[in-house]
């Protein structure tokens, strides 16, 4: 709580230091966290590739994904800054001093103040990546939350259940377009990081990456890393506790390291990654992966996987039409989902077979290509509505 108050205290002065170098209007994007600025990312690198002189803002609600953004230069993107508390005289502020030519609301963090100072200032806003859920109050009733979809100039949705949603309360600008993670973990796909070091360490084996994963992915994974040795195990925990990073490690009964620390490449079997920002890239050396937070809160990106062609296992999802990505991957052949340790054991065993491991991988990369060009689709709609109006 203390960064969400203190990260906005010098919010309008930055901005407007940033307004006095850059006095033109930029296109601003607005992100609740990291997730959803991935997504917005294959869009942002569309429209600097069309519009090369144009500058990006891009704005975080929540310091997890401000402070790690901010922190280091992001491509294509000329300004990061938290959004205010959405209160009308901040809000107001906030849009008249940024200017925008364009507004983009990825996902669903949709803040009326906001939206309603950019209608005011007759600022084209748009909604990408749109996934909506009957419960949500949006379809519930006709009111606060309703009205704030009806100030959107166009919403494009992931799928055609979002439309339909849409079209029964009577919102009629709307498209599918498709969900833009497929353009980015392709992009992330054709030139990921190396590690060199990793390589060596993996040399002739196989790879399990074990991605995001939390407590109640490893109660179910430690057995299945304890009766394989023959693999190379990377870990990536969601939470970079190292308390719970060496209780797990202490159940297991292979050699482990951990890669912040010296010797880690010193042939264990098992490689705790107690860093932030590899797994994206790390995805590559995976024959399987296995993305965890399906069993919590909420399951953690399986397309970072996909986009290598990797076949990725998860564990049961309780809030599937949140996950859609998590059904139709089983639906392709590529992802699998599992409720137990036997059950992780057998799917496991099944990918092991050289047969069913090429149907999966190549299940993987039909499904990838199939998806692509979203953000372009967008863009190609965002020239359209602007040209008609």
């Amino acid at each position: 709580m203390g960064k969400f108050i203190s990260g906005r205290k010098d919010l309008m002065n930055r901005l407007r230091s940033f307004k006095k170098k850059h006095p033109e209007k930029p296109i601003w994007f607005h992100v609740a966290s990291l997730g959803e600025y991935e997504q917005a990312k294959p869009i942002i690198n569309e429209l600097k590739a069309r519009k090369p002189n144009a500058k990006l803002v891009v704005s975080f609600f929540s310091p997890s994904g401000y402070e790690p953004a901010s922190k280091k230069d992001q491509p294509n993107v000329d300004f990061v800054s938290y959004l205010p508390l959405d209160l009308k005289g901040d809000a107001t502020e906030f849009v008249r001093v940024l200017d925008p030519s364009l507004a983009f609301f990825v996902k669903y963090d949709l803040w009326y103040e906001h939206i309603q100072a950019l209608k005011n200032q007759n600022v084209p806003t748009f909604l990408v990546s749109a996934l909506f859920r009957p419960k949500q109050a949006y379809f519930k009733s006709n009111g606060f939350f309703r009205k704030i979809l009806f100030q959107l100039d166009h919403i494009f949705t992931q799928n055609e259940a979002s439309l339909n949603l849409l079209a029964g309360i009577g919102y009629e600008n709307a498209s599918i377009t498709g969900d833009t993670r497929f353009d980015r973990v392709h992009q992330n796909a054709t030139n990921p990081q190396k590690f060199p070091q990793i390589e060596t360490w993996i040399s002739d084996r196989k790879a399990v990456v074990l991605g995001s994963v939390w407590e109640e992915d490893m109660i179910r994974l430690i057995p299945l890393i304890n009766s394989h040795s023959e693999y190379r195990w990377i870990i990536a925990p969601h939470d970079l506790n190292q308390e719970k990073m060496r209780e797990w490690a202490k159940k297991m009964k292979l050699r482990v390291g951990f890669y912040t620390q010296a010797g880690w490449n010193d042939s264990p079997n098992v490689l705790f990654l107690d860093t932030m920002g590899m797994l994206s890239s790390v995805y590559q050396y995976a024959h399987i992966a296995y993305v965890g937070g399906g069993f919590g809160s909420g399951l953690h990106n399986i397309l970072e996987p996909i986009g290598f062609k990797v076949p990725v296992i998860f564990g049961k999802v309780r809030l599937a039409t949140k996950f859609p990505e998590a059904k139709l991957s089983q639906e392709k052949g590529c992802g699998f989902e599992i409720e137990t340790a036997e059950d992780l054991e057998l799917i496991f065993n099944k990918l092991s077979t050289e047969d069913s491991y090429q149907k999966a991988s190549r299940s993987a990369e039909n499904w990838l290509r199939e998806n692509l060009g979203a953000a372009k689709k967008i863009c190609d709609e965002v020239d359209l509505i602007l040209e008609k109006s």
